[in-house]
């Protein structure tokens, strides 16, 4: 059935409409947390949406039992949007393209710490682990955001390149560090 109102350009939505207690406010914290983490947006203040999918209906699920047992109201909904949908796509999509420009912006400040190191001629194991641990943090990021992407925002693209090109540079620096070391 879904890949039949896919066909039509029929998308169905989750639509999460929730209360929590304003006090403690650690608990809306949570909440926002949770639903930014799980690549939803605000169609307006407490009503969330992304477009339907298995796993994130069970993860909206779960999400709508903590509210409640926290003492808020939740309301589930599974929907097509009658009207407006273009812009809740656009919405959604720059919600990722925002994302990826995070990690495009954490990309260059990784290129520049590289050159830093070719700068101050540091070329350590100890600074190659350091910078391939950051590179792994980067690829883990994006995959997070890759999953959570499920209408390809444009963003996409410019993050892969950036990836590569960090991962080009570490090989680089790597070459460096162990042609350093060796002669140690």
């Amino acid at each position: 059935m879904a890949d039949e109102q896919q066909a039509e350009g029929r998308r169905q939505w989750l639509v999460l409409i929730y209360r929590v207690p304003s006090e403690p406010t650690r608990l809306r914290a949570a909440v926002w947390r949770r639903i930014k983490g799980l690549g939803a947006i605000y169609l307006q203040n407490s009503v969330a949406a992304r477009p339907h999918a298995p796993g994130a209906e069970r993860a909206f699920r779960t999400l709508r039992k903590e509210i409640v047992d926290m003492g808020g109201t939740a309301q589930l909904l599974i929907t097509e949007v009658l009207a407006g949908e273009v812009d809740i796509e656009n919405q959604f999509n720059a919600a990722r393209d925002d994302e990826y420009e995070e990690i495009l912006d954490k990309c260059n400040d990784f290129l520049a710490q590289i050159q830093k190191e070719y700068d101050a001629e540091h070329f350590t194991y100890a600074e190659l682990e350091e910078n391939d641990e950051d590179l792994t943090k980067l690829r883990n990021w994006f995959d997070k955001v890759r999953a959570r992407d499920v209408l390809s925002a444009t963003g996409r693209e410019a993050v892969a390149g950036a990836l590569s090109r960090c991962e080009e540079v570490l090989e680089e620096y790597a070459a460096r560090v162990y042609a350093e070391e060796g002669e140690k």
